[in-house]
């Protein structure tokens, strides 16, 4: 990958990108509520299960069809994977997670970044179709020449650091028992990023029931941070 393609992808997918990552847990602090995750173990095996049978398995999936529909220039491919990344979410609050990042993200994008993204904006909008958060990165790296892997690694590495991060926050969790989880999660976004390789639309879905059940029980949680 080119030096530029990688600074691209450090500043898109930081922590200090606009698009108010910090803000959501999905579903993890109601699963802190419940007891679910506690600790560090807990933690990364939480993480480790939505990576290899979660929303983050199927939005790799979202991702590698919208990036080769925008590198093949085919809107009507990019609008059918935008569609249905946007409709496959269990619950109120994680698809505001999905959508307001996907749109907060194609906005800094086009006021900041010298990367044409504005006829694939039109497309979705003239489908009435708010883009999810995958599909809005996967556009921007395509038209920015971004190899679909690492993009990839780079996203699903940024999701588990964003739940290390909450859990910080809510468990509360060390900062050095955080890097400690996130480092050993190393390996199961590299083999997310691999589960998800030539996958068709099909096959994108997530097996985590219990994340869609806890996310319910968090739209009426008395006492929260995150909006998810």
């Amino acid at each position: 990958m080119r030096t530029e393609g990688l600074a691209k992808l450090l500043a898109w997918l930081s922590p200090s990108f606009p698009v108010g990552s910090f803000a959501y847990s999905h579903g993890l602090e109601a699963a802190i509520e419940e007891g679910l995750v506690h600790d560090r173990a807990t933690l990364q095996a939480w993480i480790a299960d939505l990576l290899a049978h979660g929303s983050a398995q199927a939005d790799a999936i979202f991702f590698r069809h919208a990036h080769a529909a925008v590198l093949g220039n085919s809107k009507p491919g990019y609008v059918e994977v935008a569609e249905i990344a946007a409709a496959m979410r269990g619950t109120g609050e994680l698809a505001l997670e999905a959508t307001q990042q996907g749109e907060s993200f194609f906005s800094a994008i086009a006021d900041a970044w010298p990367v044409d993204v504005k006829g694939w904006r039109d497309a979705l909008a003239a489908a009435a179709i708010r883009p999810a958060f995958p599909v809005s990165v996967a556009c921007a790296v395509a038209s920015a020449a971004i190899p679909v892997d690492d993009a990839l690694c780079a996203y699903l590495h940024a999701f588990a650091a964003n739940l290390v991060s909450a859990a910080v926050r809510a468990i509360p969790l060390g900062q050095t028992d955080g890097q400690r989880a996130l480092a050993g999660l190393e390996s199961d976004v590299d083999a997310a990023v691999a589960a998800s390789i030539g996958r068709s639309l099909d096959e994108a879905g997530a097996a985590t029931i219990a994340v869609d059940a806890l996310s319910f029980r968090h739209e009426v949680q008395y006492s929260r941070i995150f909006r998810s």
